[in-house]
């Protein structure tokens, strides 16, 4: 039995945040309130609060996008230490 992955818009995302304020900062009663899970809540709740939230007048597209760069030097980085190793074993 296969279980189906909601998705829901940024815009969605960002109004359900604001909900919460709307209940005094209760996550659980204004997830119950939208009828998602508490924990999924919580984590666009937390994005938010970050900065990484669109649709949030937190959100920050500047550090979106270095994040965003900082994860594909990192992945460059993995990648080139790889081919250093593979070398040095052949060496």
């Amino acid at each position: 039995m296969t279980k189906k992955v909601r998705t829901y818009s940024d815009e969605f995302k960002a109004e359900a945040v604001k909900k919460i304020a709307d209940n005094n900062g209760n996550i659980s009663a204004t997830a119950k309130q939208l009828g998602i899970a508490m924990q999924t809540l919580t984590n666009w709740h937390n994005k938010a609060n970050k900065g990484k939230l669109i649709g949030t007048k937190e959100y920050d597209p500047e550090l979106m996008a270095i994040l965003e760069e900082n994860k594909r030097l990192k992945r460059d980085l993995k990648v080139a230490q790889e081919e250093r190793d593979i070398l040095n074993e052949k060496g």
